[in-house]
């Protein structure tokens, strides 16, 4: 090939320039005129570090450890919001902090960039571990009434994952070596690691500070939230009330039309943990949950519950009718706009027809295509067979969700490559209307095949997020395959077990206060749409499902109008339907304040800017982990595990 490109590239923006000058990478015209054998040749000359030390035992162990302990903090985030957040990033930062400071203390060495690069990748495949655990198991346990036990879906969970796994190597030559596609969230962990390791370890350690002072706020007020917790520590006049509307009850209970705002679910939580989720969300997103909040709890819920359509009070009570609008919402929104990007679909199957060179010049550290092409049929015959035995899903519609995730694969990894955003949603939806069509009337089918390829698509396409960095910093790809895997045991192992003590057998308490699960909701109501059909609805929510669904359509429709500029997304306003208030108000706040910073401070010297602007994902990362974890902590002392 031509000589080695300049190490910075015209098509970046400044800042990212700036930051990203130590990594080489090819030119957008290098891009589109070399072959794959040129490109794999210069990456393998010019990035490749060669044997420098990346998956060893200390990288794996800090992977397996922070893993499962990020994946905790995705486990309640996804809980209470049906949403699981990348911890690579973070991952990344602790880790490099924790061996900086052993090392000044004489207890070790500093990782190398590769090291922390395979401990990032075992670190994000147990984060999203979570995910099926918040969506479509809960809801099959919801339409049957029973739980699932555990011995099932331990090897479920991994199964799914490893054939996302399986699907996405192959995939890898393409989306990455070839195309070159971003993986925005890949691409800056590997600028995060770069910094960091090329620096003297000043910004990597104000980072770990930053994560830390989240972490430590939103934990000791979680703590001072528990009345158990601040009894036995012999101090309950410190203690912090859960909500800050509470002491209003002691002298007045506030109403809108009659109703207590209590009895709307309508009230101000005092954890931070979601301010912090909200901060990671971005001012669009914040704008539409708070939108669909307050129309859902203060507009359409007290009306209904006047006209007796809503009977009791409450979260549980006010969704259930509530959900149909959301979810019509939600469904035409993503399905539109997924749709509507033709390029995504027609550029992601373009991509896999072939090209480039022949010769596989990075064959000796590539994980060879031999174990995609016997691992695939095998794992997925496995999950077929587990399927069939543990939830009743008839063998040939078990066989047909198998190539169904070879073409969502191809689809969701464009995306994810693109924009970083994993249409897993959609996919699911897709799934569910294919086998609403397929076997009418079975809802555990439709649920567990459209599990099946949504949770293997979405492992697909954080495997190759994992990647990214990796290639841009010159791993060894094979070796970072072997970390993924290993990072899906441990979380699996880590979460299953914690998500079973959480509600110890008891369905009914999924969709209460406790554990909310919008995601499993959301699954369960389009199952039970597409078995009972529209008439098994009430009248007023079928009208709100038909404006619900045009509303979804013209928002994205706007957007692609205005070019993203419309402020509020159908996803984004449906989605306030299934969680609770509080927790839509605090993810609001929290986008709106961060937004508010980044226009407040400006200036990169001042220690406002560098705390609450530069490192926004960092201290957001902390205030969500600290939390969480003490919450999960608080869930069991709640139902008796820790009592």
């Amino acid at each position: 090939p031509p000589a080695p490109p300049p190490r910075s590239s015209p098509a970046r923006t400044e800042t990212v320039q700036s930051r990203a000058m130590a990594i080489p990478h090819l030119s957008p015209e290098q891009l589109r005129t070399w072959t794959l054998e040129q490109k794999d040749r210069w990456w393998l000359e010019n990035v490749y570090r060669g044997d420098m030390r990346q998956l060893t035992v200390r990288s794996a162990l800090t992977g397996v450890v922070l893993g499962g302990i990020l994946s905790l903090t995705n486990l309640y985030v996804g809980i209470r919001t049906g949403w699981t957040l990348g911890v690579g990033i973070t991952s990344v930062i602790l880790a490099f902090a924790a061996f900086k400071v052993l090392s000044r203390i004489g207890l070790g060495r500093d990782l190398t960039i590769l090291e922390n690069n395979a401990m990032q990748s075992i670190a994000t495949a147990a984060g999203y571990m979570t995910s099926p655990l918040v969506a479509s198991l809960p809801a099959y346990m919801l339409v049957t009434g029973r739980p699932i036990p555990l011995w099932q879906v331990m090897p479920w969970v991994i199964a799914l994952s490893i054939l996302g796994v399986l699907f996405a190597f192959p995939l890898k030559k393409r989306f990455i070596n070839d195309e070159q596609l971003p993986f925005p969230e890949g691409y800056a962990a590997g600028v995060v690691m770069d910094n960091l390791h090329a620096s003297s370890g000043a910004e990597g350690l104000l980072k770990a500070k930053v994560l830390g002072l989240g972490a430590a706020l939103s934990a000791g007020l979680q703590l001072l939230r528990s009345e158990k917790v601040m009894h036995a520590l012999r101090a309950p006049f410190l203690t912090v009330p859960e909500y800050l509307d509470a002491p209003l009850y002691r002298f007045f209970t506030p109403r809108l039309a009659g109703i207590p705002l209590v009895d709307l679910g309508v009230r101000i939580d005092t954890s931070i943990v979601m301010l912090g989720t909200g901060g990671l969300m971005g001012i669009k997103a914040g704008v539409s949950l708070l939108a669909g909040g307050l129309v859902n709890y203060l507009v359409i819920a007290p009306t209904m519950m006047r006209l007796g359509v809503v009977e009791g009070t409450g979260f549980r009570n006010i969704t259930k009718w509530s959900l149909w609008w959301g979810v019509a919402m939600m469904t035409t929104a993503s399905l539109f706009s997924f749709f509507s990007r033709p390029e995504v679909l027609v550029g992601a199957f373009r991509r896999m027809r072939g090209g480039g060179g022949r010769a596989d010049v990075l064959g000796h550290i590539e994980l060879p295509l031999s174990v995609s092409l016997w691992g695939v049929p095998l794992v997925g015959a496995l999950v077929v067979a587990m399927g069939h035995f543990f939830f009743g899903v008839q063998w040939w519609l078990g066989v047909l969700a198998i190539p169904l995730v070879f073409v969502f694969c191809i689809i969701a990894v464009n995306s994810t490559g693109l924009t970083a955003i994993t249409p897993i949603g959609a996919m699911g939806k897709l799934t569910q209307l294919t086998y609403g069509a397929l076997a009418p009337g079975n809802m555990t089918t439709n649920l567990m095949t459209a599990g099946i390829t949504a949770e293997a698509v979405s492992n697909s396409s954080n495997l190759l997020m994992d990647i990214k960095p990796g290639y841009m910093l010159g791993a060894k790809p094979r070796q970072q395959a072997i970390g993924h895997v290993i990072g899906i045991f441990a979380g699996a192992l880590v979460v299953v077990p914690v998500f079973y003590l959480m509600f110890r057998g008891n369905v009914a308490l999924f969709t209460s206060d406790l554990l909310p699960m919008p995601s499993a909701q959301v699954w369960r109501a389009v199952a039970e749409l597409l078995a009972k059909g529209f008439s098994s609805v009430h009248p007023s929510a079928r009208w709100a499902m038909a404006i619900g669904a045009l509303l979804g359509v013209a928002f994205e429709w706007a957007n692609l109008r205005m070019k993203g500029r419309f402020p509020l997304s159908g996803v984004g306003v449906g989605l306030a339907t299934v969680i609770t208030f509080p927790d839509v108000l605090a993810m609001s706040v929290g986008a709106i304040l961060f937004w508010l910073f980044e226009r407040r401070f400006r200036d990169p010297e001042r220690g406002a800017h560098r705390v609450l602007v530069a490192n926004r994902e960092t201290l957001c990362a902390g205030i969500i982990a600290g939390g969480a974890l003490i919450g999960i902590v608080l869930i069991l002392l709640e139902t008796g595990v820790l009592g």
